[in-house]
């Protein structure tokens, strides 16, 4: 991310450019990891809906999947000292993961199954993939980087509702002024914010414009 020394890390470049994914821009993206082969297209929706980093997936093993609950616990390993955080992501992926690596088996079988990587690809090759998914999307640019998963959901969870504090958790982030960053949307995502409170303030009383 652009860090601007006044207000703290921005979404956006120095030229204004976006560095999330707008709604329709997101869906063409998952859309596009449809056409991968399924290790592939399992490694981009994992990005995509854990918020995690590319190094952070590319080291997750199955001992950090709880399939029963839904949670992939990740190691944040930008830190000084290791720090652990469990992240949700949607029932229908986990048991797409358990299907395809055997999750459960080899969380059973011998100590060093568990152990080992899921994907073992390079992190160059990992880049590949998700810039070919971005291409498929029609995205270039800030947006069009596997970063732009990250601040895709980010984006995406504040505009659901998702108490920023608990955010901040499932990001890893140190401070809360580093997750603050997601409620700086503008455009199509600013309005949506904006919707869901003129939809409320309607269910509650008359409306202002009434």
């Amino acid at each position: 991310m652009t860090r601007d020394p006044h207000s703290g890390w921005s979404l956006y470049t120095r030229s204004g450019e976006r560095k999330y994914q707008n709604r329709s821009e997101r869906a063409r993206v998952l859309a596009a990891i449809e056409s991968l082969e399924l290790d592939r297209a399992l490694f981009c929706l994992t990005l995509a809906w854990s918020g995690a980093r590319l190094s952070e997936v590319l080291s997750l093993t199955p001992e950090q999947f709880q399939v029963e609950e839904c949670l992939i616990t990740f190691r944040t390993l930008k830190r000084r000292c290791m720090h652990v955080r469990e992240v949700p992501i949607p029932p229908s992926l986990m048991q797409a993961l358990d299907r395809h690596y055997r999750l459960r088996e080899l969380q059973a079988g011998p100590g060093e199954l568990s152990c080992r990587r899921l994907w073992s690809y390079h992190r160059v090759t990992a880049w590949r993939v998700v810039k070919s998914v971005m291409a498929g999307a029609g995205l270039i640019g800030a947006k069009a980087c596997p970063k732009a998963f990250r601040h895709s959901f980010g984006v995406g969870m504040v505009q659901a509702g998702i108490p920023i504090t608990l955010l901040q958790r499932w990001f890893g982030h140190a401070r809360l002024t580093t997750t603050a960053i997601y409620t700086e949307v503008s455009g199509p995502e600013e309005f949506h914010l904006a919707a869901k409170f003129w939809r409320w303030s309607a269910q509650n009383g008359r409306p202002g414009w009434a």
